[in-house]
């Protein structure tokens, strides 16, 4: 186990100087809990390689051998906070004003079957890291006690993180939990590290373990990798290591798709998992559509989503039609999900298309008559079928721009009328 006194000093340093003063009340009440009892309190895992690399930490996550449900009561109970226990992995969320510290009990973890949870047991903080992902997650800073200011480094994390390097700690580590595989490709997107070399052949060669996980787990995992701040390098990632494919046969990524999610982007399209499975969607079939969806146990929306746009190829032909009027595409685009429309509006390579998606997105899909149902009654427009096919008459007429003004769509209703012979 290795000790940085100087590179430890430098983190305590910077972790006061990045947390909020509200996490840093909670937390030093917790340090406080920890000392009372004679224990030790360690800042671990991402935490530690955040600051390491001068990143905005996104939790706080400490790690404390033995019982922590008392230390989460204890807190809480001083700072007027709330904590909840998940007593399946042994670990605390304590919130105070906003603020949120995730609070574990050191242990080890051992798995029945690979893609099984793990059984988790208590043990000291050398086993805690052990079963860790990655080296570079595989770090501990003592906060308290004799611990204080000593960095825990049995793995060589340290020395991975100044070479930019994801490492598995072992090579059954894809093999105990294939959702690190997803994982190990968002660290490495998100860092800008490289899979050290026996990493990512331990990767290809473990890719058939992803069959082994749960669909609600890859989902959680894909959606966690979606969230990224740019996704499209660790899906590029994926493709090429063959981790799509292992997830579903059909499930492709390719720099087209990629250019899609850059645009995304600027375009000020509406971001969110929801677009990003619409697009995964665009050159998908149908059939091939509902088999990633269940896969992946999607949401509702989110099947919707991919399945809507996959469902869309089919009327990309007509939508490219060079005297298609506003009410027609209309009639195309309205029955389909608005990220799926926002997707293919992304992918399209015709202007045609792309200019009449976004038409319909801004403008055209607003459109509606002035004259409501009340009106058509006092024009002699009977309840029943016709009151349907005059409000679509008068939309259709204001998208192709026939009527313009309240009198023209009385003038409208008036003729469609005496077409039907009075107000049958």
């Amino acid at each position: 186990m290795n000790t940085g006194l100087t590179e430890a000093t430098e983190l305590l340093s910077r972790l006061q100087r990045v947390l909020p003063e509200a996490a840093i009340r909670v937390l030093s009440a917790v340090v406080e809990a920890v000392e009372a009892q004679g224990r030790t309190l360690y800042l671990v895992g991402g935490c530690v390689r955040d600051l390491a690399l001068g990143r905005d930490l996104v939790d706080v996550d400490v790690v404390a051998e033995g019982d922590v449900q008392s230390l989460a009561a204890t807190t809480a109970s001083a700072l007027g906070g709330r904590w909840v226990a998940h007593d399946e992995f042994g670990t605390v969320t304590l919130e105070v004003n906003g603020a949120r510290v995730d609070l574990a009990m050191a242990r080890a973890e051992s798995y029945a079957r690979p893609g099984a949870l793990p059984h988790v047991r208590p043990a000291g903080i050398e086993q805690d890291l052990a079963r860790r992902d990655f080296t570079i997650n595989a770090l501990a800073l003592g906060l308290c006690g004799p611990e204080r200011g000593r960095l825990l480094d049995p793995f060589g994390g340290w020395e991975d993180l100044r070479r930019g390097l994801v490492r598995v700690l072992h090579q059954r580590s894809f093999i105990d939990d294939a959702t690190r595989i997803l994982r190990a490709i968002r660290y490495a997107a998100r860092l800008g590290f490289r899979l050290e070399r026996q990493t990512a052949l331990a990767l290809r060669r473990d890719t058939s373990y992803l069959d082994t996980i749960s669909g609600a787990r890859l989902r959680q995992e894909v959606l966690r990798l979606l969230a990224e701040e740019r996704p499209e390098t660790a899906l590029l990632l994926c493709q090429r290591l063959g981790v799509l494919e292992a997830i579903h046969p059909a499930l492709r990524f390719d720099r087209r798709l990629a250019a899609a999610f850059r645009a995304a982007r600027r375009r000020r399209a509406p971001l969110g998992p929801e677009l990003h499975l619409a697009l995964f969607g665009t050159p998908l079939s149908p059939d091939e559509a509902g088999a990633v969806a269940r896969r992946l146990a999607l949401s509702a929306r989110e099947r919707r989503a991919l399945e809507g746009a996959a469902a869309m190829r089919r009327v990309m032909d007509d939508l490219a039609r060079p005297r298609l009027r506003p009410s027609q595409a209309v009639e195309l685009l309205e029955p389909y999900p608005e990220r799926s429309l926002w997707a293919w509006y992304l992918v399209a390579q015709s202007p045609t298309v792309r200019r009449r998606l976004r038409r319909y997105l801004e403008f055209w899909r607003y459109v509606k008559s002035v004259l409501d149902g009340r009106a058509l009654d006092r024009l002699g427009v009977q309840r029943g079928p016709l009151v349907g096919e005059a409000m679509r008459m008068l939309r259709a007429a204001r998208l192709d721009g026939q009527v313009r003004s309240r009198r023209a769509e009385v003038a409208a209703v008036r003729c469609l009328l005496a077409e039907r012979g009075g107000s049958s």
